[in-house]
């Protein structure tokens, strides 16, 4: 019964869009032409309060799509080493990559009631915009993301915290931010969804959610 009402709660939150956080790492600022070099997802789920929690990640060392641009000062930026003997044993294409990436996703979207994802990132403009040039290079045609939505933590946390670099907005929301460790997909996703989660669930603590509900008329399960 519990895993029920978290299922309503969750299809009810976003107006059935589930927020799937995502961080790319890539070879510039210019989707188009420049490298998708990392992809990391976390996908959330909720308990039978409306607490929202991470649930899984999947992360993939990206090989660059033929003819890509990569800046060194985005190599430098990242600590990306492309000659990496361990990167190039596990770096996959753009399509397998988003193949890792999309199947649980969906299989989320399912699982909890929902009928699309929704892009979750630190100032999400840039992921969203270098995850719609790769789905079209690789000629994806079920894009489980919407296509131009998305929620910003970036925004945000400038809004709860008054902070809106990553690791002073987590450091404010009682999140330990390694910054040794930042510039990682998947450690930068992780990071983005406990901040995602405690941003929201704060909200529903002040009774927001709850409030917005009954402005609308929409019963609690």
């Amino acid at each position: 019964m519990s895993e029920v009402v978290a299922r309503e709660l969750m299809a009810q939150r976003f107006r059935s869009f589930l927020p799937v956080v995502v961080d790319l790492e890539t070879g510039g600022f210019n989707p188009q032409r420049d490298a998708l070099l990392e992809i990391a997802a976390v996908t959330l789920t909720m308990d039978p309060e409306g607490n929202l929690m991470p649930d899984a990640t999947y992360a993939c060392h990206v090989a660059p799509f033929e003819g890509a641009n990569i800046e060194q000062s985005a190599l430098d930026f990242t600590g990306i080493r492309l000659d990496d003997p361990l990167r190039q044993q596990v770096a996959v294409s753009e399509t397998e990559a988003l193949g890792e990436v999309f199947r649980p996703v969906r299989k989320a979207i399912k699982a909890n009631g929902c009928t699309r994802a929704v892009l979750v990132g630190h100032n999400a403009a840039f992921d969203h915009g270098f995850l719609n040039a790769a789905v079209e290079r690789c000629g994806i045609k079920r894009n489980p993301f919407h296509p131009f939505s998305s929620f910003d933590t970036a925004s945000l946390a400038g809004l709860v915290y008054g902070q809106t670099v990553l690791a002073r907005a987590c450091r404010a929301a009682g999140i330990e931010f390694d910054n040794t460790s930042a510039h990682s997909a998947r450690y930068d996703t992780e990071r983005t969804a406990e901040l995602f989660c405690a941003m929201v669930n704060r909200y529903k603590d002040l009774g927001g959610w709850q409030l917005a509900q009954r402005e609308q008329g929409i019963e609690e399960p």
